[in-house]
């Protein structure tokens, strides 16, 4: 998968949309980048809070209008997650690269090529020769491996199953705009139940597990705050019937 052509594909495309605006596009490039980040696989699951940090998008409601228009304009496939503790699925479109080669064709043996060929006499950092007996750069794409960041797969094994304590909730949450009392009721619930779910199961990452909790916190303070156009219980007295005999003496 050519990076470059592919980027270059979707702005000439953006160019020519007049349905687009600002998110839709901060929102694709987001996509995009978490995309790159697995290996421009086939499908990739997502997660709302980093996708609208990374493209800077502040409301929820933008974020679910312009991924569900990208997806109707054939940017993308969404695929709508339901369960709490899985992020949603995306597929992204292939856009006017149909005369690129298909992924896996990369040939590593012009890249040992490219490595060998330097000045004499200036060492290469971290690419050394094997035959010297030294060790190869382990980072060095090989049998048709991609080059692209390994972002992605640096956080899927990043996975803690539990804090180190008290502390490491709480400076979580403050990081995510959430006071103490809400990460002190997280950090009890899941203690009480020995960091398992609801049926059971062994919490893989109390982090993500933790964002789910505040995406719901959130939804629950929205619906139950209260009105303000509801219609005051005070009564006027200074308001008069038109039903008044100016007849009477006062």
């Amino acid at each position: 998968m050519n990076y470059i052509k592919l980027l270059n594909a979707a702005f000439e495309k953006f160019y020519f949309d007049d349905r687009l605006n600002p998110s839709h596009i901060s929102l694709y490039m987001a996509l995009f980048q978490e995309w790159n980040s697995c290996r421009f696989m086939d499908e990739f699951y997502v997660n709302r809070r980093d996708l609208m940090r990374c493209a800077k998008i502040g409301s929820k409601s933008t974020y679910h209008r312009c991924i569900v228009e990208l997806d109707s304009w054939q940017y993308l496939t969404y695929f709508p997650s339901n369960n709490p503790y899985k992020g949603s699925k995306i597929k992204m479109a292939i856009i006017g690269t149909s005369d690129e080669p298909v992924v896996g064709q990369y040939n590593p043996i012009l890249e040992q090529l490219a490595e060998q060929y330097h000045p004499r006499g200036v060492p290469l950092e971290g690419h050394h020769h094997p035959k010297n007996g030294q060790v190869v750069n382990q980072h060095r794409p090989i049998d048709g491996q991609a080059l692209v960041s390994n972002t992605n797969n640096i956080k899927q094994e990043n996975y803690i199953k539990q804090p180190k304590g008290w502390q490491a909730v709480f400076i979580f949450f403050e990081e995510k705009g959430f006071d103490a009392d809400e990460a002190k009721k997280f950090y009890e619930h899941y203690q009480t139940r020995n960091w398992q779910t609801g049926d059971g199961k062994e919490i893989r990452d109390w982090r993500a597990v933790a964002i789910n909790w505040m995406d719901r916190t959130e939804i629950f303070d929205e619906e139950n705050k209260p009105n303000k156009k509801q219609p005051s219980q005070i009564k006027d007295n200074l308001r008069t019937t038109k039903n008044k005999d100016y007849g009477q003496p006062l």
